[in-house]
């Protein structure tokens, strides 16, 4: 009896997380499956008993509002990621060749993950105001412009300035990953291959580089999920206008869901850009691992 006691034990002192991460979690993750297959609207609350299939899904097929916001996206995912990383080991290799300063400088350069994307989004809407933004108060007063540019209207200026936004935010991620890197390289290789006459550059791509992306692999990883779902900064610096040119996946689908009320086409929506942000997974875990095979590391 003793023993089937203690067999048990570690699943009661689990069984409220379980329970927590049942009702929080996987509960709220059926229901929504369940909407995305019906007409479900939050102002007509019948709909939500009428089965219709897949069809939400083939809609999405011929919208051409969803492919738009879709291809957004993956462009804001793509651009940000890339930017993220360079900037990112650019950081990471500065600050490692620091000797003085360098905990106040790691301090600080976790500064602006620290702050919530609202905070920031109002950031630099404010960065980027036509009228009385510090950018264009900055570029004007010293004459390389004669008027205001409208930064959050202009369709490629738009989502170049959400990027801008969200790279400032996030870089540190990649930073601080990379860093950690830097800091468990071996010391060997460096000196072995600066013997056999290697310039400052060889020893970067093929000995330092290969060393770190296993690191940048898992930022990426980490920043896909985030950037895939990306809303508030978009939200509150343009809302995803003007007539949609900033749109991505997230803001159409609050917009469909609450402003629209259609919340199973919305649901619909949003699986589609839970499958977009799992392939992204994958692709990036896929490439960790070869990563790690390519140092010799287990998988």
């Amino acid at each position: 009896m003793r023993w089937r006691a203690e067999k048990h034990t570690p699943f009661l002192l689990l069984s409220p997380a379980i329970l927590t991460i049942l009702f929080v979690v996987a509960i709220p993750l059926a229901f929504s499956l369940y909407t995305s297959m019906t007409p479900y609207k939050l102002t007509k609350p019948d709909t939500i008993n009428t089965f219709v299939g897949l069809r939400n899904y083939v809609r999405l097929f011929s919208d051409d509002k969803f492919w738009w916001a879709f291809g957004r996206t993956i462009l804001f995912l793509a651009v940000a990621l890339n930017l993220e990383f360079i900037l990112g080991l650019g950081i990471a290799l500065l600050i490692n060749r620091i000797t003085w300063g360098q905990r106040t400088l790691r301090t600080m350069m976790m500064f602006p993950m620290m702050f919530s994307p609202i905070l920031v989004g109002f950031q630099f809407k404010y960065i980027f105001n036509d009228n009385i933004g510090i950018l264009n108060n900055a570029l004007q007063a010293l004459g390389i412009t004669d008027g205001s540019i409208a930064w959050l209207v202009d369709k490629p200026l738009g989502m170049i300035s959400i990027i801008t936004a969200e790279v400032w935010m996030s870089t540190s991620v990649f930073a601080i990953l990379l860093l950690a890197g830097l800091f468990a390289m071996p010391r060997d290789p460096l000196e072995a291959a600066k013997v056999d006459g290697c310039n400052p550059w060889q020893v970067f791509r093929h000995i330092t580089l290969p060393f770190l992306m296993p690191f940048a692999f898992i930022a990426m990883t980490i920043r896909s999920l985030d950037v895939a779902r990306a809303y508030d900064i978009v939200d509150v610096m343009t809302g995803g206008g003007p007539a949609g040119r900033t749109e991505v996946l997230w803001t159409l689908i609050a917009r469909v869901g609450y402003d629209n009320s259609k919340m199973g086409e919305a649901n619909a929506m949003a699986y589609v850009s839970t499958l977009l942000s799992v392939a992204f997974t994958y692709y990036f875990f896929t490439k960790l691992v070869a990563a790690r095979r390519y140092m010799g590391g287990a998988e």
